[in-house]
């Protein structure tokens, strides 16, 4: 493509991006015939030379994929069947690696970088995630937001794609400020204390563990976190509504359905879907009830529960398995991301809630007339309604299918044929007068005696000053039982009872086998 067509694209693309209100993007997909994954599939085979590859080493027509049920049986891509078969320039359209402008690092479990080129036509479409964040939980429309960008810089994804679209909604009008300290968490306690004041909402934009951390050293210093009305937008891990409810506890959060949102994010391709208000409100109440989230989901354990737009990400379940089909840089098509989960329609997600006597719509009325009413009227009142307000209907609430995300299967321990998952033991460190104790990090594993008795061992790490005693560790022992019985159902049927106590081992923060410093955690060893 030439510099003056590149030039047009990019001018129409944002003035569509600038002048679209938020709603009527969400609401396309409804008034849409032909799935756009098709539409992409055509294009992609027409233009990308490593999937026309793909599908000639396959002996596939493209001209014979037709329908949605043919497009459903072409073979899925991945990783090591298409991204690192092929040349970088290969995987792009045209061959033409020069027609991306951006380019994001990935190291993956196997450490070794995978490269992900995009072009600013692609950060538009996920800036509408974070529009939808920013709109319908923050009402940054109508509040001076500080956005302090707490993910890590560099050529990893999260910090640079993040600031940019956090950039973006503030040249469609929202009066967002962005400031980019990183992952340095002195710079962060630094900007939030001086500018924090200045501002009616501040949002910190990081990994949960990190933003937890940053929140509890500024406590620990004094800050008085309320004062800056805090939200938080989250991505990179699974995290149980304990945790939520926690850390909103130490920030002054009334309302968790409003102050909070994470992202279901890729470097391979953006932001796949994000939390609503109205996931949130669900989720909460499948955490409080075991049994329904065991019916809606198949398993012991919470996931996170995103809502997406099918016409920028279309996904399908494939053995258990995720697989999304998207534009980007290097555009995918039935991509299998390696994680583990399911989709469920709009509709099909409020009848089961109705089966289980829930109302989530209902219980979300009262969360929203809440968060409205946190801003005082006079400074409201200041502020125009922008084109994306809505003065009626609770904010949060589109027709969106659901997709639910448990991660990579390979992180469960198996003990005595049931499943366990370190999600079950969170929850144990989560609970009152133990979070004080430690970090929330730990090692699952499953071990042997000397007599080859098999037990479950959890290494826990220590918080900052804390020895750790005897009380505390049977206390620690004793929360995390609990809490496997009563969320995971398997455990409480197949381990027999005198094997169901956890070993529990503390270890000092930092312990250089099991919690080194600067090292991705993993929390299960096999």
């Amino acid at each position: 493509m030439n510099g003056k067509l590149r030039q047009q694209e990019v001018i129409k693309a944002f003035e569509n991006f600038l002048s679209t209100p938020l709603e009527t993007i969400l609401q396309r997909h409804l008034n849409t015939q032909i799935p756009s994954a098709l539409s992409l599939f055509y294009d992609v085979a027409a233009n990308v030379p490593a999937y026309k590859a793909f599908l000639a080493e396959r002996e596939i027509n493209p001209a014979t994929i037709q329908t949605l049920e043919e497009f459903q049986k072409l073979p899925a891509i991945a990783k090591q069947n298409y991204i690192l078969r092929y040349p970088l320039a290969d995987l792009c359209r045209n061959g033409q690696l020069q027609e991306c402008d951006m380019i994001a690092a990935s190291s993956g479990s196997s450490g070794k970088p995978t490269f992900w080129p995009r072009f600013f036509t692609d950060e538009l479409q996920i800036a509408t995630r974070f529009e939808q964040i920013f709109h319908d939980s923050f009402y940054t429309d109508t509040r001076r937001t500080l956005a302090v960008i707490c993910f890590t810089l560099g050529t990893w994804v999260g910090g640079m794609f993040t600031t940019n679209c956090c950039r973006y909604l503030a040249s469609k009008g929202y009066p967002i400020t962005v400031i980019t300290p990183g992952n340095n968490k002195e710079e962060i306690l630094r900007v939030v204390q001086e500018l924090g004041s200045g501002f009616e909402q501040v949002v910190l934009l990081g990994y949960p563990p990190f933003l937890k951390d940053v929140i509890d050293t500024g406590i620990a210093r004094g800050m008085e976190w309320q004062q800056y009305q805090i939200k938080l937008v989250m991505a990179g891990e699974v995290f149980s509504e304990e945790w939520r409810s926690l850390v909103g506890e130490r920030v002054g959060s009334r309302n968790p359905c409003y102050d909070f949102a994470s992202l279901y994010g890729t470097a391979d391709a953006g932001v796949l879907g994000n939390e609503t208000p109205l996931s949130i409100c669900i989720r909460r109440f499948l955490a409080e009830n075991p049994d329904a989230a065991r019916a809606l989901f198949g398993e012991s354990r919470l996931p996170t529960l995103v809502q997406y737009d099918p016409l920028t990400r279309f996904f399908e379940v494939q053995d258990g398995g995720l697989l999304f089909s998207g534009d980007n840089g290097i555009p995918l098509v039935r991509y299998d991301i390696l994680d583990t989960g399911g989709i469920i329609s709009y509709d099909a997600m409020l009848q089961f809630l109705a089966e289980w006597g829930f109302d989530a719509v209902a219980a979300l009325q009262n969360e929203s007339h809440n968060s409205e009413f946190n801003t005082p009227n006079s400074e409201r009142a200041k502020r125009p309604a922008t084109a994306n307000s809505t003065q009626h209907s609770p904010r949060g609430i589109h027709q969106l299918p659901f997709v639910y995300v448990f991660g990579r299967s390979n992180f469960t321990v198996s003990y005595f044929g049931a499943n366990i998952y370190p999600e079950n033991v969170t929850v144990g460190l989560e609970q009152p007068v133990i979070q004080e104790w430690v970090t929330g990090k730990f090692v699952l594993q499953v071990k042997e005696d000397s007599d080859k008795n098999r037990f479950l061992s959890v290494v826990v790490e220590l918080a900052v000053g804390v020895e750790g005693s005897e009380d505390q560790r049977l206390a620690i022992a004793s929360s995390i039982l609990s809490q496997l019985l009563r969320l995971n159902s398997e455990f409480a049927n197949y381990v027999p009872a005198e094997y169901q106590t956890p070993q529990v081992t503390l270890a000092p923060m930092g312990d250089f086998e099991y919690f080194p410093i600067g090292v991705k955690h993993r929390y299960t060893r096999q």
